[in-house]
């Protein structure tokens, strides 16, 4: 079966573990909306895509040695212009350089680290994130957006005209179960689906259609979201209930682990039941998470195989 995942960030490279192991043909689409840290600083520097979040779910896939995982994920900590960066970004960087532009690239580098399946960000540009706020003000900037301290009512891309991925749409068309997240709402799945050709070559595909809803709620961005809150947004954004299946977690988090994501203004996400009903989604609910050193992670093997079974259907 073929599997496309989409979104960025940590949440999308847990899954992928878990998936990896699996006999499925696997096409992560990535946002190309990040513009902070290292990643922000190559795309202001040498007007490449942000290779971040790539970087993260090549690594994720590859069938590398760990040695070379650790080298791809080493940031410098110190030297004059290199603080910050990490060694993978650069390389996916000197790497767009030599092919010619970013998805060369990232499919030669796909090769180099023995990539199981296909990576591809969702356009060949950066593209930028903006959110309208409850009050009116516009924030333009993926890492801004959640140091304003207000509510999103919405988020846009700019430019408007971005040309989706021909290989992505592709990918998508073909498919026999496509998955949302986990990743942060606003900032890792939905600049996915705000590329035009994208988000109409999801609601055409003839795959089931599944969200992950995120584990704990994320400041600055989905504060105080119950996991109808999290459906809500996506379908508002689209324009139409393009989910067929949502995922919640319902176990409880112990208080150590609980007041550790408090300090960060996070919290547990609210299964609403009735609520999501509403949706008229099938929901699957379980204990789907583990913990990691008290980082709270989707369990990547219950994960895997809730998303056959969904397949399999």
């Amino acid at each position: 079966g073929k599997v496309v995942v989409i979104g960025g960030g940590t949440g999308l490279s847990v899954l992928l573990r878990g998936l990896k192991t699996t006999s499925l043909d696997i096409t992560a689409i990535v946002t190309v909306a990040d513009d902070g840290g290292s990643s922000g600083r190559l795309r202001n520097e040498l007007h490449i895509p942000p290779p971040g979040d790539i970087r993260n779910v090549l690594i994720a896939l590859s069938e590398a040695e760990p040695l070379f995982e650790s080298l791809m994920q080493y940031r410098f900590q110190n030297g004059n212009g290199l603080i910050g960066h990490s060694v993978g970004n650069l390389l996916i960087a000197a790497m767009a350089d030599i092919s010619g532009d970013f998805v060369s690239a990232i499919k030669e580098f796909s090769r180099v680290l023995n990539v199981k399946g296909q990576v591809l960000p969702a356009a060949n540009q950066s593209i930028v994130l903006n959110a309208m706020m409850t009050d009116g003000t516009v924030v333009a900037g993926e890492s801004k957006i959640p140091l304003s301290n207000k509510k999103i009512q919405r988020v846009f891309l700019t430019p408007e005209n971005i040309e989706p991925l021909p290989e992505a749409v592709e990918a998508i068309r073909h498919a026999d179960l496509i998955v949302l997240g986990p990743g942060s709402l606003y900032t890792s799945i939905l600049p996915n689906l705000l590329v035009p050709g994208i988000t109409k070559a999801i609601t055409e595909a003839q795959a089931k259609k599944v969200y992950v809803c995120n584990i704990m709620t994320q400041h600055g961005e989905t504060d105080g979201y119950t996991a109808s809150d999290h459906a809500e947004a996506l379908i508002k954004h689209v324009g139409s209930t393009f989910i067929d299946t949502i995922v919640v977690n319902d176990a409880s988090i112990p208080d150590k682990v609980a007041e550790k994501y408090a300090l960060e203004g996070a919290k547990p996400v609210v299964y609403d039941k009735d609520k999501l009903d509403s949706f008229g989604l099938e929901i699957i609910h379980g204990k789907i998470i583990q913990y990691d050193q008290m980082i709270i992670r989707h369990d990547a093997k219950r994960m895997s195989e809730i998303l056959l079974s969904v397949m399999k259907k």
